[in-house]
């Protein structure tokens, strides 16, 4: 039984298949069945028109980020619906939102993952091959890489690493609620205290899904 909050997603091949209603209302009865009963919101629904041999799709990208506003799950009605690129799929998976396929329900990221790593096999299988090479050469006594026994410039690396990753994450949220915090000036709320009140009123939460307060906001501001 669904429950929690969720953002739709359907896709046509061709605008005829749009005004036609052929394919869309059947993933939309798809959903709905799929949702049916449970404690569940239906927070939005979006609507591509687009080849699924293309990866640009604008809709799917506002649904993926709606997704991560509201801390939803993505539903679709079939998972070919998404994309049979493997390439795509592994960028879904790596998008940091959950989906729920109504054909196959118990697919998510990690199933898509595994789906994905098929066309992976031949670069993990160069990958084996060139480390074998190595370790053979090595074997030869040939000295490989660099300083790899200094571990405190090896952690600091890492460290840099972790705090580029989480400045990334931080820009892709502004990035998220650009739209919504613009609205919301364009309404004449502009402050950081009525900003916070008119976010968490949307039922918009932080990115540790906690409420807004004004220090947060003007953090957020900050970042355009």
């Amino acid at each position: 039984m669904a429950s929690g909050r969720f953002v739709a997603y359907y896709r046509v091949s061709t605008a005829k298949q749009e005004a036609s209603g052929l394919g869309l209302e059947a993933q939309r009865s798809a959903v709905q069945a799929y949702l049916n009963g449970g404690n569940w919101t239906l927070v939005d629904e979006f609507t591509e028109v687009e080849s699924g041999k293309r990866s640009d799709r604008p809709q799917l990208a506002a649904a993926m980020a709606a997704c991560r506003i509201h801390g939803a799950t993505l539903v679709i009605a079939k998972l070919d619906r998404l994309s049979r690129n493997a390439a795509f799929l592994l960028s879904l998976r790596d998008a940091g939102v959950d989906f729920i396929a109504a054909d196959m329900p118990n697919a998510n990221r990690l199933t898509v993952g595994i789906m994905a790593c098929v066309a992976e096999a031949e670069r993990e299988a160069i990958s084996a091959r060139t480390k074998a090479a190595l370790a053979a050469a090595k074997e030869r006594g040939r000295k490989l890489g660099g300083d790899r026994g200094n571990l405190p410039a090896v952690c600091a690396e890492g460290n840099r690493a972790s705090a580029k990753a989480r400045s990334a994450k931080a820009v892709a949220r502004a990035r998220d609620l650009g739209p919504i915090i613009s609205a919301i000036r364009s309404s004449g709320i502009t402050s950081a205290n009525g900003i916070a009140r008119e976010l968490n009123a949307r039922g918009i939460r932080t990115a540790r899904g906690v409420a807004w307060q004004a220090v947060q906001v003007q953090k957020l501001l900050a970042t355009y």
